[in-house]
């Protein structure tokens, strides 16, 4: 089976990448699934028009990836931008896409709502998802629960082509949801994400993990009074990081009171820290040899692209595109 993600490097990563993708991303990989699994810096332009902060964001992903277990030798890993037949695919999907499609995709309504600037990329964004899916005949393709619509929106594109021509020349993928982490909550309860400013990162000192942790939103209820672990943002993170004893222990404290939010806070930085330490040093290494991450890429890319020809030699096929390389 092959499976397809993809990430963008819009910022530094945070527990709820982890744990609402990468997790999954490495476990695919060692079950020994054929995984292809790309930096979306083309993506990240949609909301980034910094050169610098792209370049930068674009080796830290890759840098993190490799740190939390990433092997290259097993999984295809690239950068988006070195598959050029990726946005070829994209303009010819664009050809059979509907503005209706377009304009139904939440996603969308979702970031303008919370004060993006419009752009026609942005708009775009899930016909771009939709090639870098299908031009690597992706079996199954792992996404947070808000990201199920663009799952949709690929299929119906594929099909769309397909009926268009004729031919059967793009697969059609299926998600796949961890439905006990698909939305990991950020410090102010949202998902979190890098575009609300709500995260709490992987890659920090044991110090800043503290700190982010203890911006975490909470209700005003007194530190002598009883709580519910159900509705704390707090406790909902805590499940990803506790072992189930200690879990029922501390949703015990927090209906007998006289355990704090200050407390639960603590203790899930200390858990964070934890549990991301051998990685920090990891990824420490990688930070000295930046020439290495860019080989692993390159090499990454130059296998992708390779599989990408094949899928776009069917589809130039089979709606009359003609080229003379």
């Amino acid at each position: 089976m092959r499976i397809l993600s993809g990430i963008q490097p819009s910022g530094r990563l945070h527990i709820g990448n982890y744990f609402g993708a990468i997790r999954q991303h490495i476990a695919f990989q060692e079950k020994g699934d054929e995984c292809f699994y790309f930096i979306a810096n083309y993506h990240a332009m949609t909301s980034r028009n910094d050169r610098a902060e792209l370049e930068a964001n674009t080796l830290h992903v890759a840098m993190a990836y490799l740190a939390l277990g990433l092997d290259p030798k097993r999984s295809v890993f690239f950068a988006q931008s070195d598959v050029p037949q990726t946005t070829e695919l994209c303009w010819i999907l664009n050809c059979v896409c509907p503005m209706s499609l377009m304009e139904k995709a939440t996603s969308y309504k979702d970031k303008i709502a919370h004060g993006l600037s419009t752009n026609v990329g942005l708009f775009d964004y899930p016909v771009l998802q939709a090639a870098d899916i299908v031009i690597y005949d992706s079996h199954l393709v792992p996404v947070g629960a808000d990201q199920k619509q663009h799952i949709e929106i690929t299929r119906d594109l594929a099909t769309k082509f397909n009926l268009a021509y004729g031919q059967e020349a793009l697969l059609l993928p299926d998600a796949h949801i961890v439905p006990e982490v698909a939305v990991v909550p950020g410090t102010d309860g949202q998902k979190m994400s890098k575009s609300y400013n709500n995260t709490i990162e992987m890659f920090v000192s044991p110090k800043e993990t503290q700190k982010q942790c203890g911006q975490i939103v909470t209700d005003s209820t007194p530190l002598e009074s009883p709580k519910n672990p159900d509705t704390c943002n707090v406790f909902a993170l805590l499940k990803l990081l506790a072992g189930p004893a200690e879990l029922a222990e501390i949703a015990d404290k927090y209906r007998a009171g006289g355990y704090g939010y200050g407390h639960a806070k603590k203790r899930l930085a200390d858990l964070i820290n934890e549990k991301f330490a051998a990685a920090r040093e990891r990824y420490a290494e990688l930070e000295k040899n930046p020439a290495m991450v860019r080989d692993v890429l390159r090499d990454g890319g130059r296998r992708a692209r390779e599989v990408a020809e094949t899928t776009m030699q069917r589809v130039r096929a089979a709606c009359g595109i003609v080229t003379n390389r």
